[in-house]
């Protein structure tokens, strides 16, 4: 009785290590998964105008020492926008190839070029396009924008 519940310890123990393993990412990944995250995804809105790159660039972080030039938000559930890294690697613009493509509803966020840090002001293009991720890890996550 007491080596089956020691053996039922050890498979427990045995299958916690094994899940923490293959479930989570090293912190780094996790740091770059994140600020992807903070700087990309807003899941809740389908489209934005300039008012919403004004609010949105603002809030994540984005203006409070320069006007980051351009940023993107991604329309879509977290879910969908990791099932892109399970598609086909491509070439990403550093040569690497850990990048992946996939269509989803993005808006465009061009800063003006006469504003100043920390009230930038962005023009905004909502739509519907092709993507380019960065991703890393097991499971892979998206750690950068491409384009």
């Amino acid at each position: 009785m007491a080596l089956q519940r020691i053996h039922v310890l050890l498979l427990l123990l045995l299958l916690t290590l094994l899940g923490l393993g293959l479930v989570q990412p090293s912190y780094g990944q996790d740091h770059m998964y994140q600020r992807f995250l903070r700087q990309h995804v807003d899941p809740d809105v389908t489209g934005g105008n300039d008012g919403y790159c004004n609010v949105m660039m603002q809030r994540r972080k984005m203006t409070s020492y320069r006007c980051k030039p351009f940023n993107t938000f991604i329309h879509e559930d977290i879910w969908n926008i990791r099932s892109i890294c399970s598609t086909p690697s491509i070439h990403c613009k550093n040569r690497q190839m850990n990048c992946h493509e996939g269509i989803v509803k993005v808006t465009d966020c061009k800063e003006t070029g006469s504003s100043r840090a920390p009230n930038c002001r962005y023009r905004a293009k909502a739509s519907t396009r092709r993507v380019v991720i960065a991703c890393e890890g097991n499971p892979e996550v998206p750690v950068h924008f491409d384009k």
